[in-house]
């Protein structure tokens, strides 16, 4: 999705999201190349700080507003996102709890890869294509997103 296509109503709300979901592919790339394995940690605990707070800002003020928005057309599609996000918490929580010495850390950051892979084109090409079609206006929640987005940054800081 090209955040040069989204119209105003939408704009900063999936833009944010938007941005999330490149840095996040952008540090998962960044591992994957890297051969340093403190530089891996370090970049493996930055992506689950940014997949943390993206997910709090999706369940906090994004997945709401959908579902009251119009709970039929999304109900599915935010069911899915909701037991997704919990496949990645589970993902995080071990990634976090131990590091480079476990034989199977590595394998856990690109698995996580791989499930944020498949739920960022489906929230950008399913949900976020429908919250478009369906003109929901998200300028109301983009401020509380992008304020509650600092306050999470800097208690992780």
């Amino acid at each position: 999705m090209n955040k040069s296509s989204i119209p105003v109503a939408q704009k900063e709300a999936l833009g944010m999201l938007i941005d999330d979901h490149r840095k996040a592919k952008k540090l998962f790339k960044e591992f994957e190349s890297e051969k340093d394995s403190k530089k891996k940690e370090a970049i493996a605990r930055e992506v689950c700080m940014e997949l943390t707070v993206h997910t709090r800002l999706e369940e906090e003020y994004f997945y709401p507003a959908l579902r009251e928005q119009d709970p039929e057309a999304f109900d599915d599609l935010l069911n899915e996102a909701t037991v997704e996000h919990a496949s990645a918490k589970e993902l995080i929580a071990q990634i976090e709890g131990s590091g480079p010495s476990d034989p199977l850390w590595e394998a856990k950051v690109t698995v996580l890869g791989e499930y944020v892979n498949h739920h960022v084109e489906e929230e950008e090409e399913e949900m976020f294509t429908l919250v478009i079609d369906k003109k929901i206006d998200l300028r109301e929640i983009a401020q509380s997103m992008a304020q509650r987005k600092e306050e999470l940054l800097a208690t992780t800081a």
